[in-house]
């Protein structure tokens, strides 16, 4: 049973397009596109001598654009670099929905996050490396108490150190992403698919979406607008899925079920435990 981070509320995330800290046009564009949330990134698209220029881009688009009720996540420099204090401090000033932590291999990362960012964000955390994988359930069981809310896989570091080609396309990765995706469920958390970086392959992408939503992800990081439309139709519910669900939800409030575990609906034998699923979903829907 999936179940919600303490004192969060439910909401979609299909689809999180990772957006350059540096880049004022693309965080301004941004604003009008069909996604759940937007990863603000202080890391990998911003070199390392424009950290403090992408820090203030950053800091007056958030002072002044309106996400219309959309997710704001900011993916601050890793923990052992010169630049996560001052990352930190943009955060704690802006407040953003959660910081995203890149490379979380330890306990005392998520801990030092926590400390640094202060009491009001919601922490995530990138598993993208052998050690991440490893360790995430022991991230995944520590971090509940700090706040953590979701993890998000990141392949290109795994595979470069892992030494997986990536023509090979992610049979040999599976293992690993089902690891995260159970030490994810296991602690009650949130679980985001790795980006595609060929954005002109949307076939391609299409699959893998398919396949990440049949592995349990919520949603897919994405790297490109074009992205945005499968992710949201391939991790978003179908119709007939919110239909099941009210029907469950339904079934279970009538009188004659009150003092049953189990029910018969066309069929089908549906449990209890079902209802919270449903409920979840209808929850996600009447907040988004």
């Amino acid at each position: 049973m999936q179940t919600n981070p303490p004192d969060r509320r439910p909401r979609f995330r299909r689809s999180l397009i990772s957006v350059p800290a540096i880049n004022l046009r693309a965080l301004e564009k941004s604003v009008s596109l069909p996604c759940d949330g937007m990863i603000f990134d202080l890391e990998d698209s911003v070199a390392d001598g424009s950290k403090a220029e992408a820090r203030d881009i950053l800091r007056w688009f958030l002072q002044h654009a309106d996400l219309n009720g959309r997710e704001a996540i900011i993916r601050v420099n890793s923990s052992d670099t010169r630049w996560f204090a001052e990352d930190l401090a943009l955060v704690e000033a802006i407040k953003p929905d959660a910081v995203l932590l890149p490379k979380a291999e330890r306990v005392e990362d998520l801990h030092r996050l926590r400390s640094a960012a202060g009491a009001g964000p919601a922490l995530w955390a990138m598993i993208e490396t052998p050690k991440a994988v490893l360790t995430a359930a022991e991230l995944a069981s520590a971090g509940t108490a700090l706040g953590l809310e979701c993890l998000v896989v990141g392949l290109n570091d795994l595979r470069k150190e892992t030494r997986v080609p990536p023509g090979l396309g992610r049979q040999y990765l599976v293992p690993w992403l089902m690891q995260v995706v159970l030490a994810a469920r296991a602690y009650g958390l949130e679980v985001i698919d790795a980006v595609s970086n060929d954005f002109r392959d949307l076939d391609g992408f299409a699959a893998e979406c398919s396949q990440g939503r049949s592995m349990g992800f919520d949603g897919k990081m994405l790297i490109h607008p074009a992205q945005i439309e499968a992710a949201n139709r391939y991790f978003g519910p179908s119709e007939a899925e919110v239909a099941e669900a009210r029907a469950i939800v339904a079934a279970f409030a009538a009188p004659e079920a009150a003092h049953l575990n189990v029910i018969n609906r066309d069929g089908r034998m549906i449990e209890r435990l079902h209802v919270a699923e449903a409920e979840y979903l209808l929850s996600k829907l009447s907040l988004s």
